[in-house]
């Protein structure tokens, strides 16, 4: 047995002691310290995961895991290269979908409004199949949607100030024709069939799909294609895809992973989390600091006590174990409330964004900033345990000096001193 019936006795008993057990207003700093250190920790981490998880999902679902360019800027023979890909063994085995794209920049304008926008051309069952989770479509089904009309983001559409049926004129300095006074910007005028939904200001508030016919001939790029994306079963893999990628492709093509696109992006995102577990972990730290005070005070409150115990044959080890069971059942007992209040905060983190909101009447979480309409969260089993543990570990290292003090007390010098 890891503690004796004596030794959890007089734990408990200092424990409950009023005066500097854990009566005491320095162990309940400690434990409130310990239990808030945890639940902080849980929640930032859970929406930290939650934001990476949601906005690579989402990065990921509309531009694909792997990006093929070509150095002349278009692909012209883009269906004989993506049946190359299907019948390359390592290919096949990790994508999913490979899926032909025509992109370009260009200004909407509607009603008098005007927003800069990215047109995005894409084969119907291929964007029914992107947008099957998660996104949600107003007005005409994608199944439906013929060449010659848009699918437009509901921001967007929004800042437009259009609806079903209404028309979007397209302007782009890109596709436009040469002429010896410049060039002539292309203006061509489509009707708004659907809005889409994604939940991601960006994509939300500056696109627009049309089938890949309309954007070909929009583009001035009939029969070819700005790039290819594919899709695969496992994002881990990408690095895989890439290198048998660069090896079946000839030379001018360009091969990138979602990595490579968004480098700074989640850089950042694993940058940030670390640095926020470190500074939170602090208040975790500072709490076992007031373990350490707690205990202190009451090995010098009950140093006669110890000199007697000790006269009477309690070992050092058994005196070094009540102190460290004091001291350990307060970062215990912190760690338990913490993890719960924790996982009960990660998981209402949105209804109590909205109760925060109506309280201040302020806007705490908005999506033209961090590009999400919802805020995220993601409970990860193994990081809640590993963050409880740790609170617990930290409160044991705390009680190792003070019990070790009381161990080494000289019981024949303290009763001589009394």
């Amino acid at each position: 047995m890891l503690f004796s019936k004596l030794e959890k006795k007089i734990a408990f008993r200092y424990m409950a002691a009023k005066k500097r057990g854990f009566g005491s207003v320095v162990s309940w700093v400690s434990l409130i310290g310990i239990m808030l250190g945890v639940a902080t920790l849980i929640v930032v981490m859970s929406v930290m995961g939650g934001f990476h998880e949601t906005l690579l999902s989402r990065i990921i679902g509309m531009n694909g895991h792997v990006v093929v360019y070509h150095q002349a800027g278009t692909i012209s023979d883009y269906d004989f290269l993506m049946d190359k890909m299907r019948q390359n063994t390592v290919v096949s085995k990790y994508t999913t979908s490979i899926v032909p794209i025509a992109e370009g920049q260009i200004m909407a304008s509607a009603k008098g409004n005007n927003s800069g926008a990215m047109i995005r051309g894409i084969r119907m069952p291929d964007l029914i199949a992107k947008t099957a989770t998660g996104t949600r479509i107003y007005g005409k089904s994608l199944d439906k949607v013929k060449d010659g009309e848009l699918v437009i983001g509901s921001v967007l559409s929004r800042n437009l100030r259009v609806s079903k049926d209404d028309k979007v004129s397209l302007i782009s300095a890109g596709a436009g024709t040469a002429t010896p006074f410049g060039t002539m910007p292309r203006i061509m005028a489509y009707p708004v069939v659907s809005s889409f939904f994604v939940g991601m200001h960006e994509y939300d508030s500056g696109y627009i799909f049309m089938p890949l016919e309309t954007a070909q001939k929009y583009l001035n790029i009939e029969n070819s294609v700005t790039h290819i994306d594919l899709f695969l079963t496992d994002a881990e893999q990408s690095g895989v895809v890439v290198d048998a990628l660069k090896a079946l492709l000839p030379d001018g093509f360009i091969v990138r992973d979602w990595r490579d696109l968004n480098r700074g992006f989640v850089g950042a995102l694993q940058v940030e989390t670390s640095v926020m577990f470190l500074i939170l972990l602090l208040i975790v730290i500072v709490a076992a600091f007031n373990i350490i005070s707690s205990l202190v005070m009451l090995v010098k409150d009950k140093n006669k006590d110890i000199a007697v115990l000790r006269t009477f044959g309690v070992s050092r080890k058994s005196m070094m174990k009540i102190f460290i069971l004091s001291g350990t059942s307060i970062g215990l007992i912190g760690a338990i409330l913490g993890t719960v209040l924790g996982v009960i905060m990660a998981v209402y983190i949105e209804q109590i964004r909205h109760f925060f909101q109506f309280l201040t009447g302020r806007d705490l979480f908005p999506a033209e900033l961090y590009s999400l309409s919802e805020l995220p969260s993601k409970l990860v089993p193994s990081t809640v345990i590993s963050i409880a543990v740790i609170a617990i570990a930290l409160s044991f290292l705390a009680t190792l000096y003070p019990a070790w003090k009381a161990a080494n007390t000289d019981p024949v010098e303290t009763l001589r001193n009394e």
